[in-house]
């Protein structure tokens, strides 16, 4: 089905199916003043074979690289983001729709043209030599994956590790990359001392399904061996089971969480799907061309565990949804890490060794 073009786009329209792509479409972002969308103009151009798209990547300006939020859906009121855009490709990615705050699309713009921090180091170590800095554990991969793959030429996160190990700073990682196993020299030290933890995201153990829906991303057993790698160079691991597709991977819920507690995780945890913004469109699209079969249950599923819509945004309710089969999967997972013993939570990392280099301090004092 790679490099085809299929008639099963939401407007009837021939979409193609790019190699090492995972959305099959570039709609403009909602911010923009005009649209664009492919017409048939009778002379076969939607069936012509589409361009390669490399990828390119410009740098980031921002002037600080710590977010803060004040979600109570996630265990961490802050988050470091390396890059903007991944290339993973994950067609499922809730960071998606954050492209069109750049004026570019949420759909293959967002997987070919990326951002990166190349300041991000810098910047890190001023903000934690700043004498109003209080520590708490940093989460990295928050919003697009540290280890994406220009992080193997940039190294933005390795020098990211650098910095919050010289400080003695807790911080947690989630990728779904092997690349991580890179700088286990950084995070094993750090994790003897309580300040690391890494959880790989598995989506499904179904190696066609995860090339198609993760097209960049490590595949699923290569997943498995990394949790097995990090784990046995002494870093506790969990593993994230997200998100859950009811009708496409809901049923590998335990085999997922059984082949990762095997390979020495200590945690787990699961996120239900939903659609925010262009990604429901995105998604359809993409069901349409690879499960047309599947599309309406999928759909309909989903819309039973978001009280009738794709998305919803509320807290508490956003990560689990609500409704009958949200709950069979609440239970479900309960069971399955009650029987193997896995923590549902992430682990807590110490924050009483942060400390300012000397250095730094008299670094900082020059901005006095």
């Amino acid at each position: 089905m790679r490099g085809t073009s299929q008639k099963n786009g939401l407007d009837g329209l021939a979409l193609p199916v790019r190699k090492g792509r995972g959305a099959l479409s570039n709609q403009d972002g909602r911010y923009e003043s005009r649209s664009r969308e492919p017409i048939d103009d009778g002379w076969s151009s939607l069936d012509e074979k589409p361009p390669s798209l490399r990828t390119t990547v410009v740098n980031d300006k921002s002037r600080s690289v710590i977010t803060h939020n004040q979600s109570p859906d996630v265990p961490f009121d802050r988050s470091i983001n390396p890059y903007r855009g991944c290339e993973h490709g994950c067609i499922y990615c809730y960071a998606r729709p954050t492209h069109a705050y750049l004026g570019l699309s949420p759909g293959l713009d967002f997987e070919t043209r990326l951002l990166a921090k190349p300041d991000a180091a810098r910047l890190l170590a001023q903000e934690l030599g700043d004498s109003r800095y209080r520590c708490q554990t940093i989460a990295l991969g928050t919003n697009t994956d540290p280890y994406q793959p220009v992080e193997r030429r940039l190294r933005i996160t390795r020098q990211i590790l650098e910095v919050l190990a010289r400080h003695h700073h807790p911080v947690t990682i989630v990728t779904k990359s092997a690349l991580i196993e890179r700088d286990l020299d950084i995070l094993a030290p750090m994790a003897k001392k309580g300040l690391a933890q890494v959880t790989l995201s598995v989506t499904t153990l179904d190696r066609q399904l995860a090339r198609r829906m993760e097209p960049r991303a490590a595949a699923p057993q290569r997943r498995l061996q990394t949790l097995r790698t990090v784990t046995d160079a002494g870093v506790p691991t969990a593993v994230l089971v997200a998100p859950v597709i009811l009708g496409l991977t809901d049923a590998e819920l335990e085999s997922i969480v059984t082949a990762s507690a095997a390979a020495g995780v200590r945690a787990a945890r699961y996120v239900l799907l939903r659609l925010p913004r262009e990604i429901k469109d995105l998604f359809e699209e993409w069901l349409n061309v690879h499960y047309p079969l599947k599309h309406n249950r999928v759909m309909n599923l989903i819309r039973q565990t978001r009280e009738g819509r794709e998305n919803d945004p509320r807290f508490g309710t956003r990560m689990i949804g609500t409704g009958i089969y949200a709950e069979i999967i609440a239970r479900r997972f309960e069971l399955i890490c009650k029987r193997l013993r896995l923590a549902c939570d992430s682990a807590s990392l110490d924050t009483t060794r942060f400390r300012v280099p000397a250095s730094a301090r008299r670094q900082m004092g020059l901005f006095d």
